[in-house]
């Protein structure tokens, strides 16, 4: 995938966190790309729907899914504003996304990233590759 393809999926998912912020959201969007066509996308929306889980990633995971007919994504990568939260990456593994690419890392002082501490657990055995974590810097806001 080409930095030019990243940034334009990355634009997207932009695009839809400024959708959940004019609806009083917490401002982030989620793309789901395979083959070079968006198959899922979503902003987060759990006040709205009163549902915790409604966070971007799992709405453009869902919207994948119902896309292809399959909970599993595998070769499929997932742009979003900010970096996943842990109950969001739990969802990425399970999807079998292969990238995943976020805007803006977590803030917080903490010593590994929800997503690191996640895929990198011994727990975790799946039959496919962990996910790659890429940084996109030529987004800006």
């Amino acid at each position: 995938m080409s930095e030019n393809s990243d940034e334009k999926w990355m634009l997207r998912a932009l695009s839809l966190a400024n959708e959940a912020r004019d609806n009083d959201e917490v401002p982030v969007g989620a793309v789901v790309v395979l083959n070079g066509e968006i198959i899922g996308e979503g902003f987060n929306n759990p006040v709205s729907v009163t549902d915790p889980s409604a966070h971007a990633e799992i709405n453009a995971l869902r919207n994948a899914g119902s896309c292809l007919k399959n909970y599993r994504l595998p070769g499929a990568a997932l742009y979003v504003t900010i970096e996943p939260c842990t109950m969001c990456v739990g969802a990425l593994i399970h999807a079998r996304i292969e990238r995943v690419i976020f805007g803006l890392g977590n803030q917080e002082p903490v010593p590994c990233s929800a997503i690191c501490t996640c895929i990198s657990s011994p727990f975790i055995t799946i039959n496919c590759r962990s996910p790659r974590v890429f940084w996109l810097k030529t987004v800006q806001h």
